[in-house]
């Protein structure tokens, strides 16, 4: 994500360190988002999508919807999201949604304890269930305080860490899982950004699908507007219309005289719904 807690240069140090190879998933079965008859229906955007550190004001949102993309990402808390957000006001996601925009709810929530530089908030293999669901409480009062609602996703960010450590990868599975079980029993969608190499990885390629989220957004920054020719995993996994792609980053973009620095993604997932 653009400049939330780690420069861009520290960001591709961590995702090397982490292990740029990517390997074939374990045969598994994707687990579906939320199927059950009692949930409001799943809203689905098909297209391009952006993110930027800070939601952008609304005459630039206006500006921007020229067709080229129909979604955006918006980091609605957690004690590591890095940017401050003065136009993210349930007033805002509104009139922006309005307009035609689709939203993409993103939490910053507690990071793994083996992950390289400080944060705000860490979990430990300890505390990683009660930290994880503390999380998802948050993310649910702040996604529906901007009048996201029940049925819509939230995106759970986690960066890269070293997942060959099997303490600290069990400790973020452990988190992951339990945000993820919170968020349903609120009845919101669990969604994940992670990178392919690390993040990512470590949900696609989990034995144990129990509670992990359903919908994976995955960064992999080849340029390539696909979720499904460079999906780096079992092509089984998270069909559906659960899967997104974070394909470029640092993209400064000029549309109706408000330039934007902007990350780019393919999107076939949930997005949020407004009300």
């Amino acid at each position: 994500m653009s400049r939330h807690r780690l420069s861009r240069k520290s960001r591709y140090i961590a995702w090397a360190t982490a292990g740029a190879a990517v390997v074939a998933g374990a045969g598994i079965a994707a687990q579906t988002s939320m199927a059950a008859t009692t949930w409001p229906a799943q809203k689905t955007y098909t297209g391009r999508a952006f993110d930027a550190c800070t939601a952008p004001s609304l005459a630039a949102m206006k500006a921007w919807k020229t067709g080229f993309y129909g979604a955006a990402a918006v980091y609605i808390g957690g004690k590591n999201r890095g940017c401050n957000q003065p136009n993210l006001t349930k007033s805002w996601m509104k009139s922006v949604s309005s307009t035609g925009w689709k939203l993409i709810p993103l939490y910053v929530g507690a990071q793994p304890p083996c992950q390289t530089g400080s944060n705000p908030e860490k979990f430990t293999a300890a505390n990683a269930a009660s930290v994880g669901a503390s999380n998802a409480k948050d993310a649910v009062a702040k996604a529906s305080a901007l009048g996201m609602k029940a049925g819509s996703p939230i995106y759970l960010d986690m960066e890269p860490y070293d997942i060959t450590n099997t303490s600290c990868n069990d400790a973020v599975l452990a988190y992951v899982r339990s945000f993820t079980k919170t968020l349903r029993a609120k009845t919101y969608r669990g969604g994940y950004y992670g990178f392919s190499s690390s993040s990512a990885k470590a949900i696609a390629t989990a034995t144990d699908r129990t509670d992990l989220p359903g919908n994976l957004w995955y960064a992999l920054w080849d340029k390539k507007n696909t979720t499904t020719t460079d999906w780096p995993w079992d092509p089984k996994l998270y069909t559906g219309h659960s899967r997104a792609h974070q394909y470029m980053v640092n993209s400064k973009e000029t549309r109706g005289g408000h330039t934007i620095t902007v990350d780019r993604n393919a999107w076939d997932a949930p997005v949020a719904i407004i009300g």
